[in-house]
């Protein structure tokens, strides 16, 4: 994939870049960061490949090209592809009740409404997080908490698959109306339960025969085989109070056997390299290795404001973490999009689509300019460094010629 080019003939400065290697590579020297992997393209072509530091630190083992990581929330955006495969195909439409596909979702109810209304759960809310739904791990709402108890924190309860989880999430109350609020949720894991009923295939293989195989992306799936297994990069986590990532292997071991219930939330793994094909899909208008994966107006609607006309996140999502920021941002199909760039504190180009996962793992995609940015590192939580706002900084520092 990596066309590599003279930066300076794609706009880029030498010496900007080389900042940009020297801000990163003192987060690895200072211990911050065990290792990282940055893939910065410009119209399809390689502006800046860096792989710092290490994949595992206590082996010694270096970062590589080829290093696989846990890209937690950076499945949506994918998932979302998928389902739009569907709607391209003419085999189901935004405006679809889910109870169509999973009838345990017709009798849904809103927490604590005094009228006991029904709602009405359709494709385009659970490809916005304005289903009503939420995670576990939220710790926001007291329905939250049922989510906790029902087993369904970080995942969900062992021997349950995605069509079990489905069913369980169906009984839980809503938060609220669907289309009236916006709330980070399980909303892509059931998707993917839906993706496997209108097909007739498991998740996992709808996403390789739809969207992996025909973009060569090879490295990318939900779990690492044995084979593959030592350029896995080891994951850590920030002690309570901060100090050096200390390595916890019990905790990313998932990742190393087949899931029973493969979440299009939060659960697949990838490389730098595999994600760019997936946006440039994207940033092509859905053609990518000389094909046709999805239609420009589902990649125009994926990566559009899907939030009621004229709202952002702010004032109409609910807050969720202080390492995903709203400011300037609504929502479309699986990533946030900037509507207002000066709101944003970052520099940034109305239209763009970006993402990030609970370890470190971020993207960005700005059809302004025709980059596509990638960021993976493997460090819990997301928000101990500002590097999302940074490299954007810094990025667009090193542009000379927007």
């Amino acid at each position: 994939m990596e066309h590599r080019a003279d930066p300076e003939g794609l706009g880029f400065s030498r010496e900007g870049l080389r900042q940009i290697e020297a801000r990163l590579r003192a987060h690895v020297d200072a211990g911050r960061l065990p290792g990282l992997r940055f893939l910065l393209t410009r119209e399809g072509q390689t502006v800046q490949s860096l792989s710092l530091g290490q994949r595992d630190r206590e082996a010694r083992s270096p970062m590589a090209e080829d290093t696989l990581f846990r890209i937690y929330s950076m499945s949506k955006a994918i998932t979302a592809a998928a389902v739009m495969t569907l709607v391209d195909q003419g085999r189901l439409a935004l405006e679809d009740p889910i109870s169509r596909y999973l009838p345990e979702f017709a009798g849904c109810r809103v927490w604590q409404d005094p009228e006991c209304r029904p709602a009405v759960i359709t494709m385009q809310h659970l490809l916005t997080h304005t289903a009503g739904l939420t995670y576990g791990f939220l710790h926001a709402h007291p329905v939250d908490a049922m989510y906790r108890a029902a087993g369904c924190d970080w995942g969900t309860p062992p021997g349950m698959d995605l069509k079990a989880a489905a069913s369980l999430w169906a009984r839980m109350p809503l938060l609220f109306y669907p289309g009236s609020a916006w709330n980070y949720s399980v909303s892509f894991d059931v998707l993917g339960r839906i993706v496997e009923v209108v097909s007739g295939m498991d998740f996992p293989a709808y996403l390789e025969r739809h969207l992996f195989a025909p973009l060569g992306i090879e490295h990318t799936g939900f779990h690492v085989n044995r084979g593959a297994a030592q350029r896995l990069a080891a994951l850590y986590t920030v002690p309570v109070g901060g100090g050096e990532p200390v390595r916890d292997g019990a905790l990313g071991s998932y990742v190393l056997h087949a899931p029973e219930c493969p979440s299009g939330g939060g659960g697949l793994v990838s490389t730098a390299v595999d994600y760019t094909r997936f946006l440039q899909m994207l940033l092509a208008g859905g053609e990518g290795n000389g094909t046709r994966i999805l239609q420009k107006e589902s990649v125009r609607a994926m990566t559009s404001n899907q939030l009621p006309a004229g709202t952002g996140l702010i004032g109409f999502g609910i807050p969720m973490s202080d390492h995903t920021d709203f400011r300037g941002r609504g929502y479309g199909f699986g990533g946030y999009v900037v509507t207002d760039p000066e709101a944003t504190g970052a520099p940034a180009n109305a239209g763009e689509f970006s993402g990030d996962g609970a370890a470190s793992t971020f993207f960005w995609m700005d059809p302004a300019t025709g980059i596509t940015a990638v960021f993976l590192a493997q460090v819990l939580p997301s928000s101990f460094l500002p590097l999302r706002s940074d490299l954007r900084k810094w990025v667009r520092g090193a542009l000379v010629n927007p």
